[in-house]
């Protein structure tokens, strides 16, 4: 496994070693003590699943109480993976990245704790897996606007397409009126 530090250091790349030939491929996408010697001393307590189609937006979302920290894979098609910094205190705050996941390249992104997630399926469809290191909380759940001009992310939609968002997901906050971490 590669662990490749994001421009936000917190945020990392994940690079399983993929072992591919006729019948298919095999890669591991979780070890304990392999994750820990990378840094990751985390402990998951739920895994969770979502289908999409093309153009589907969910996020930007986190919990303001029992933040999670998400460990992101796609396991049929490919989603831009996007994270935002929420912690007023970081260096990088209302900085965010990106990366393209897919059933092709294998990768994972670790969103830490703090931090908006979200991401738009560009492929036909697309399967999303990932563990948590909390639990859901729906009482704590909040999420920031995907179109915030303050955070200017340039999601790779065809001119003039609107993404498909859920009626929450466009009820989200602009970055100055949300609750964010301290």
């Amino acid at each position: 496994m590669e662990f490749q530090p994001t421009r936000i250091p917190d945020v990392i790349l994940l690079r399983p070693r993929v072992f591919a030939d006729d019948r298919g491929f095999f890669l591991e996408s979780w070890q304990r003590r392999k994750f820990a010697e990378g840094g990751f001393a985390c402990e998951f307590v739920q895994d969770n699943r979502s289908r999409s189609v093309r153009n589907t937006l969910r996020g930007l979302h986190y919990q303001i109480q029992q933040p999670q920290g998400k460990l992101m894979s796609v396991t049929r098609g490919t989603i831009f993976d996007v994270a935002v910094d929420l912690r007023k205190s970081s260096a990088t705050f209302g900085h965010w990245v990106a990366e393209t996941l897919s059933d092709q390249n294998h990768h994972q992104l670790w969103v830490p704790p703090g931090f908006g997630h979200g991401f738009l399926v560009l492929s036909e469809v697309a399967d999303v897996s990932y563990k948590c290191t909390d639990y859901y909380a729906p009482e704590h759940e909040r999420c920031v606007r995907w179109d915030d001009p303050a955070l200017d992310i340039p999601w790779p939609l065809a001119p003039g397409t609107l993404p498909l968002v859920s009626t929450r997901d466009a009820a989200g906050m602009t970055l100055d009126r949300a609750e964010l971490f301290a």
